[in-house]
């Protein structure tokens, strides 16, 4: 039976009658009984949260030290292949983007080789994202750069009567000075901004905001090393209207440019793109993409030093880069009070840009980041990397996808790539002293507009200001029937009110929209005690256990669901279309879990149907029309219906607009109020268990019966 022929027996014989009193809110608080609640005094709840049990020193230990959780149940053998090569194929990129980013932030560029190890290690242990590539980042070194500029420029007069080449050096050593103050204080905000728990700021970057800011970045940064490219002396410029000032001095000094940098960067240029097409192209076949930049570096060092286009052609290069680690060094704290609003900045950009991305990858892997604890490992990444005179770091949007798209699993793919450069600092940095500037400025410029798909917010300040608290944290609620009537109301509240088996009916009392369809998703599996992802687990587990019962090893990864809606007829075949028709997928997919395995699966509330009361819903945006949708998917993955209720006629209209109802059939979820969904469920499995319990048809005669007579 179709969803049309339901809906013809609900509108033609189905009707329900109600007799009962006009309930004012006087009238039905007569009838209501508040539920007694005991409240822990003062002095019961700084008990409980000052005693110490061993259950509570480890949640501590795990929260602040993941990889304590995460490292003893590390599957060996199934994740370490992915963690050997997606370390390599980061590294490998990782190299010339620190060598890149050095220059924007306006250090010499073995700082970046500093700035790409010893805050991914410190990661390893603090960080909860298991896909991200921590490290120096185009946008925070320019910020860096910036500061360093402001505070040391090109024309500073260095005392002492130094010659040009120890001038250079002296002025270089004071911008890494400013870098180490800056990244110290940045580190030490995002560190208390993590201890006070304001991580949740991150429902605030939001998919529609989190493009812009990254865009307009890349601008700033391709600006500013135009005159590398050209190989053209320019004053470096930073604050407004840089960008136009950075230009117009390049095109100024065009008639200067340096043919053969010029025609070096554009080679190489040409050679990633046409290298990133064809890792496009064949990423089915490529069991990792070819690490073209890292290529391009070795190619571009040797030529370089081959012809010796610096003193042949005067083509400007890398320079020595001294082997080892630096000693520890104290920041200068006298010059925070020069640099804390750029701090603030850094601070804020560096944790937006972590954990949009981090967001991304965990939401597409199906596990969870902590914005506190991402706070706070990014706090400790920069406040202890200052030590050891390393720059602001956060996570590079294109190395993360790198990592990720080359079988990364875990936080230990990130330490692999470290160690890469490791072996650089300590034994191979020499190598790559002839490298072109335009070399490494191409390699990086290409991996900041090929790989980028995700962007830094440009509102996040507007959107803090403009959203109320109260709609980002609304009140939720699971309702029950006032039995006999049409009245759903608090669980928690009352006492005559009962759930209907098979039914959860959850609430939300404001607006859905990008600020809180994050936690509207995650209150209704933890409200009603439905989650559709430890249903799935647990029907797998009992697949495993069953076949372990019966010997069968392959029913271990057989499918458990499958969708009714597939298949025609007894023999399992798929209904023929129309040519011109568009084949949606089912909306829910009906278990199938034979009855023997049923006994493994642990006793729950068999839930059939969950109803979301929309009645105080007066609005949804996109971001909260894509929650919607996955939740709808979610629960009918597992064979839950999801049916809205009450929806007024702007949030239908917020529906249509953003394509909710792209396949039709959706419309069926829709119910005029609460008690209508509740019947028209109820129904659904009635007439489900009807169809059920019918004999099946006898199309074939019985073996002994006498076929009829033709007729004459």
């Amino acid at each position: 039976m179709d969803h049309a022929e339901e809906n013809e027996i609900l509108a033609a014989t189905q009707r329900y009658y109600v007799e009962r009193p006009i309930f004012s809110h006087p009238v039905l608080q007569e009838r209501l009984h508040k539920k007694d609640k005991v409240s822990d005094s003062i002095g019961d709840k700084l008990k409980q949260a000052f005693t110490c049990t061993p259950k509570k020193i480890r949640n501590i230990i795990y929260m602040f030290l993941p990889i304590t959780k995460w490292l003893p149940a590390y599957k060996f053998k199934e994740y370490v292949l992915g963690d050997l090569v997606s370390g390599i194929s980061t590294g490998v990129l990782q190299l010339p983007q620190g060598l890149a980013f050095a220059m924007l932030a306006a250090v010499p560029p073995v700082f970046g080789l500093y700035s790409s190890f010893y805050p991914v290690i410190m990661y390893c242990f603090f960080g909860t994202s298991r896909h991200i590539s921590i490290g120096p980042f185009a946008v925070i070194s320019l910020m860096i750069g910036g500061v360093a500029v402001r505070l040391v420029p090109d024309d500073i007069v260095i005392p002492g009567g130094v010659n040009a080449t120890n001038g250079t050096e002296a002025r270089d050593a004071l911008r890494v000075k400013v870098a180490m103050s800056v990244t110290l204080l940045s580190g030490i905000i995002q560190f208390c901004l993590g201890v006070c728990r304001f991580g949740f700021v991150a429902i605030y970057l939001t998919e529609p905001l989190v493009r812009g800011f990254t865009t307009a970045a890349a601008v700033h940064v391709f600006t500013s090393m135009l005159k590398y490219l050209f190989g053209v002396k320019t004053k470096r410029y930073s604050g407004i209207f840089s960008v136009v000032y950075s230009t117009v001095a390049v095109l100024q000094n065009v008639k200067n440019l340096n043919v053969c940098s010029l025609g070096v960067g554009l080679l190489v240029f040409g050679v990633l793109l046409g290298g990133k097409e064809f890792n496009e192209r064949f990423k089915e076949k490529l069991p990792a993409p070819i690490p073209l930049e890292f290529f391009a570096v070795v190619m571009g060092t040797g030529i370089s030093a081959g012809f010796n286009l610096k003193e042949s052609y005067n083509v400007d290069v890398v320079g020595t880069l001294p082997l080892g680690l630096l000693p520890p060094a104290n920041p200068d704290t006298s010059l925070f009070h020069l640099v804390y609003v750029d701090a603030i900045a850094i601070a804020i950009v560096g944790f937006s840009v972590t954990i949009s991305m981090a967001k991304t990858l965990a939401n597409k892997h199906g596990y969870q980041v902590d914005g506190n604890q991402e706070l706070i490992a990014l706090g400790l990444c920069n406040s202890i990397g200052s030590l050891f005179q390393t720059f602001s770091i956060s996570c590079s949007l294109s190395r993360s996808l790198v990592q990720e798209g080359t079988g990364g699993k875990t936080q230990l793919a990130g330490c692999l790539a470290s160690l890469m450069i490791l072996l650089v600092i300590l034994a191979t940095g020499f190598l790559f002293e002839s490298l072109p500037q335009t070399i490494w400025l191409t390699t990086f410029v290409s991996s900041l507009f090929l790989g980028l798909d995700y962007g830094l917010i440009t509102a996040v300040i507007i959107a803090l200001m403009t959203v109320i608290y109260r709609t980002q944290s609304p009140s939720y609620k699971v309702l029950g029937q006032l039995p006999d009537t049409d009245v759903y109301i608090d669980i928690d509240a009352y006492e005559e009110v009962k759930e209907i088996p098979g039914i959860k009916i959850f609430q939300i009392n404001a607006p859905i929209y990008y600020a809180n369809s994050d936690l509207y998703s995650s209150a209704l599996k933890r409200k009603t005690g439905v989650n559709p992802a430890l249903i799935m687990g647990a029907r797998r587990k009992a697949m495993r256990k069953y076949a372990k019962e019966v010997g069968n090893a392959n029913l271990a990864n057989a499918t458990v669901v499958k969708a009714d809606a597939e298949v025609d007829g007894e023999d399992g075949t798929k209904p023929e279309e129309e040519d011109d028709e568009i084949k949606y997928p089912p909306i829910v997919i009906k278990n199938t879990l034979p009855e023997e395995i049923q006994r493994f699966m642990p006793p729950g509330d068999n839930v059939h149907t969950i109803i979301l009361d929309f009645t105080q819903v007066n609005f949804i945006d996109s971001v909260g029309v894509k929650t919607l949708a996955g939740i709808v998917k979610e629960y009918g993955d597992v064979g839950i219906y999801v049916y809205l209720a009450g929806c007024s006629a702007q949030v239908v209209n917020d529906l249509t607009r953003n394509r909710f109802f792209e396949n039709p059939a959706l419309w069926e979820l829709l119910f005029h109020s609460i008690h209508d969904a509740v019947l028209g469920s109820q129904l659904r499995e009635a007439l489900a268990e009807q169809e059920a319990s019918a004999p099946p048809l006898q199309e074939d005669l019985e073996p002994n019966a006498t076929p009829a007579a033709p007729e004459a």
